[in-house]
């Protein structure tokens, strides 16, 4: 049976962790994680999110799953979810924005790539980096994604869903995953607080979310250019409509989009598919 946020019955008992995480976390999360919604399985927690962002549900709802039937990333890839390998999340942001266009939804984005990759390396020391725009790595392999789905209502965005997996220990993926992914288990030789890793998770992100409200962006940009060393200098590759281009990445932007310099020019690129070399 698919887990129905608006049924009581389908929902899942909270975990102990996670339960005893979100009390300790509540006085510096604010809203995120309140309410909380969690599921043994689940076909999206973004598909979930916005269901209930489109019945109202406010900033910070949040919906976590032990498993997902059909998780996605970014341009539709399945995204693998096995039970209990990995924490699988979404939550809620109704930013004051005026357009979906950036800078307003990559800064967005590129806020939940530094709150996340620093709430790893605060639970569990690892040196996470990021990839742009929303790869946390370790030692160039993946180790979890985010994945933002803007509504809008006309020009104006309603809500963001905002989604991240994180692979907690290592599972039976397919042969083409398996040679990219790693997990926290796997780089540390030892389990991990699955409740902390989530509650530091959650307060990173209302930090951050207040930073941006408050116009205090530019913290958010030079945390997450310290944290993506590839951003400058590595050798790149994408599709534009006048065929394949090549370059060394140069930076991002105050916006948020990738800088790359081609042949002493620099181009930016805002979305699309950059294969690095």
């Amino acid at each position: 049976m698919n887990f129905d946020p608006f049924d009581p019955a389908h929902a899942a008992d909270l975990p102990h962790d996670i339960a005893e995480a979100l009390a300790w976390s509540q006085p510096e999360r604010g809203r995120f994680g309140s309410p909380l919604f969690y599921a043994a399985q689940i076909t999206s927690t973004n598909d979930v999110a916005a269901r209930l962002a489109d019945a109202g549900a406010g900033e910070g709802t949040t919906v976590v799953a032990e498993a997902q039937t059909a998780g996605r990333g970014r341009h539709g890839r399945t995204w693998c979810s096995p039970p209990g390998a990995g924490l699988y999340v979404s939550t809620i942001l109704r930013p004051d924005l005026r357009t979906v266009s950036t800078p307003g939804f990559a800064l967005l984005t590129l806020m939940a790539g530094v709150a996340l990759a620093d709430a790893i390396r605060e639970a569990t020391g690892l040196a996470v980096e990021i990839k742009w725009p929303n790869d946390l790595m370790v030692a160039r392999r993946k180790l979890g994604g985010i994945l933002a789905e803007g509504t809008a209502q006309g020009t104006s965005l309603e809500y963001i869903v905002l989604g991240f997996g994180i692979n907690l220990r290592s599972a039976a993926y397919p042969p083409d995953v398996a040679l990219r992914a790693t997990s926290i288990e796997t780089e540390l030789g030892r389990p991990v607080d699955r409740g902390a890793l989530l509650a530091r998770a959650l307060v990173n992100l209302s930090r951050a979310r207040t930073a941006i409200a408050e116009n205090r962006t530019s913290a958010v940009i030079d945390r997450w250019r310290t944290l993506a060393p590839s951003a400058a200098g590595s050798s790149v590759e994408w599709q534009t409509g006048a065929g394949l281009r090549r370059g060394l990445t140069a930076g991002v932007d105050d916006d948020g989009a990738m800088l790359i310099d081609v042949a002493g020019t620099i181009e930016r690129v805002i979305a699309g598919e950059i294969v690095w070399m």
